[in-house]
Order: C-alpha cells, then structure tokens, then sequence
C-alpha cells in the first residue's frame, strides 16, 4: 500500500497547483521517490515525472492511488506549470538555478514551506504503521546486539553491527549516522563515531533509528559495560534523566505547545540540580526527516496535537566525565503520549 498526501499540501497551499523537485516532499506526495524525479499536484491528482529507470516500478507502486506517472519532458513540464494561475513550491527546498528556470519559463511561484510543515507534522494512520514499524525494528536490533558487544570493539564496530542487525529485520535505510560514543564521549550530544575501544567500566551511548518506507525512527539508549564502582555520580544522573523522561510521557497532553511540553522536563531536571547540563530540546519532530516539526522546545509555538510524532529525550551531559540521554520516538493519541518504544530496557542496563 502506499499513501499519498498531494490533496493534503494542495489544500493547505491555497495556489491553483503544487510542484517540488525534492525528495522527501515526492516521497510525501506520491508515495516514491524516484532519483531526478519531479511532481505536480492539482486538482485532478498528482502527476509524477520520471524517467525510463523507474517507469515500470512506479507504475506497480502507485497503481490505485491518484498519482499518475508519467515520462519526464522538460518542455511539457514547464509549459504546463506556465498555465496555472500560482503555483505552490518549497523555497527552502528549491535550488536558486531551478527557481531561475521556471521563473524564465513564466511559472507564477508562491513559497508554501508553511503547508509542508503543517501537513507533515500530522501523520495518517499508514504514516504511523511505518513509523511503529521503524521503532520495531530499531528495538530489536539493539535487544540482539547487546549480546554481543564485547570488550576492546571499537565505537565503529558497535555501530556497523547494530546497523547491520536492522538492515537484517527489514529496515530499508539509517534515520541518521549512527551515534556510538564510549565513555566521557558520551558528554558529546552529537559525538562522532569512531576509533575508541571499548573497556570495562565504560559507559555507552547509542543513538540510532532507522526508516522504513522513508519513515524514520529515533531512540537512544545510554547504559554501562560492566560496574567499575566509579559511576556513582553518573547513576545518580542516571536516574533523574529517567524521571524526566517518564514525566514528560505523563505529563505531555494534547493542546499545549511544544515549550509547554519542553519545560515540564526542563523544570524537573533544573530543580534536580541539573539544568544547565541540559543543553538541548527535550524533543524534535519525527516523520520522512528524523527532525521535522513539532519543535518541543523553549522557542516552540506550535500547539502539539493527536497524531504528532516527536522524541522525548532529556539529556544531561558533564564535560569530561559522562553524557546521559533517554530518548523514546513518542506520539499523541486520545490526548495523551503514547511512546513507540516499549521493548527496549530504560531503568540503567548494566551488561
């Protein structure tokens, strides 16, 4: 099954018809994302341009839905979007060359990111399959790899292994870089991974998702490679991270905004002693990008409603010494947080 959202934007664009180059936002409207490809969306449907490479597949793919593919002609292209009266495309999408080509071939441009953000920041209920799915399999593939690390691996190992693992249930791409980080790299919220072995008593961070159908997942997971008896401040942490990241799944309710939902792990964290080591946002969106609308953070505006997907990840991170998040990909339903993680152990894992 795939599912196309083209009517979605097109409404929410308020233009006579909607274009895009990008590869997310084809993915978004037909369902595919073919390489070079291109679309329009009007009244009548979505028509997806490509070539000879992807013609056959897209035509099994998207039989039954309302994208029609089509053979791309730059010519017929241009000159059909010339007819529309405006026509809606991403400026943050679109490069400064093809926007000095359709302005040449007369197309009427209007800039819709606004409609992107509002339409993709609310997931149908095939979105949600892809995303639970996602979520799976990132869970299993960490449950099967905890086995099997092992003293002296070096962060990259750990990496490629647990990529692999996810490759292997079924996922179809990474959400992002996997992020593994041993020790006080862990203090790092965005460590790159690399060549440091592993020892005993170090902590480990994992920060990882994956994508299936281009829907991605999001978790992290942090825990200890054996109890050295030198992680006394680190468990202490440990467990307020915890409770900041079980709060904020409490707490969290449709009709707030995202600094609303921000604050409630941000408060907790401050009166516990560590809020100026929580050094980002609780939360991002989560959908084809693995950061995406909602914000849930200090600056987000947007009310946060059913069927919003986004990350609950406090995080705690002292230079030198330990790095701790806890992230879930988490959505809303019936008004209230439900977390698409549930396989994995989130009370302190020490191997």
């Amino acid at each position: 099954m795939v599912c196309t959202n083209g009517k979605k934007v097109l409404q929410l664009s308020d233009c006579q018809a909607v274009y895009t180059s990008c590869l997310y936002q084809l993915r978004y409207l037909t369902g595919i994302e073919p390489e070079n490809g291109c679309a329009i969306v009007d009244e009548n449907g979505v028509t997806l341009y490509t070539d000879m490479r992807y013609m056959e597949a897209a035509e099994k793919l998207l039989a039954g839905t309302d994208v029609t593919p089509v053979l791309y002609k730059q010519d017929e292209l241009l000159k059909r979007l010339a007819a529309y009266g405006s026509v809606g495309i991403s400026f943050d999408q679109t490069t400064h060359s093809e926007y000095l080509a359709l302005e040449k071939a007369g197309v009427k441009m209007k800039n819709i990111d606004g409609a992107y953000e509002r339409a993709m920041s609310v997931k149908s209920e095939w979105e949600l399959q892809n995303i639970a799915k996602a979520c799976q399999i990132a869970e299993d593939a960490f449950n099967a790899l905890l086995p099997e690390i092992k003293e002296g691996m070096t962060e990259t190992e750990v990496a490629a292994l647990l990529e692999y693992k996810m490759r292997a249930l079924g996922a179809q791409g990474l959400s992002f870089d996997t992020i593994v980080a041993f020790g006080a790299h862990a203090a790092v919220p965005h460590h790159e991974t690399g060549s440091t072995k592993l020892q005993f008593g170090d902590e480990i961070l994992i920060d990882f998702g994956c994508k299936v159908n281009g829907y991605c997942s999001d978790i992290t997971r942090t825990f200890l490679f054996g109890d050295d008896g030198k992680h006394e401040a680190f468990k202490k942490a440990y467990a307020h991270v915890l409770a900041a990241h079980n709060l904020a799944q409490e707490k969290i309710v449709s009709g707030m905004t995202g600094k609303q939902a921000d604050a409630i792990a941000r408060d907790y964290l401050k009166e516990s002693g560590y809020g100026e080591l929580f050094t980002h946002s609780l939360g991002h969106g989560i959908g084809l990008n693995v950061h995406e609308k909602p914000s849930v953070s200090p600056k987000g505006e947007q009310i946060l409603c059913d069927h919003m997907v986004f990350s609950d990840e406090p995080g705690v991170y002292q230079a030198g010494e330990y790095g701790i998040r806890i992230e879930d990909t988490v959505t809303l339903e019936n008004g209230k947080i439900k977390s698409f993680m549930g396989r994995t152990q989130k009370e302190l894992l020490i191997l």
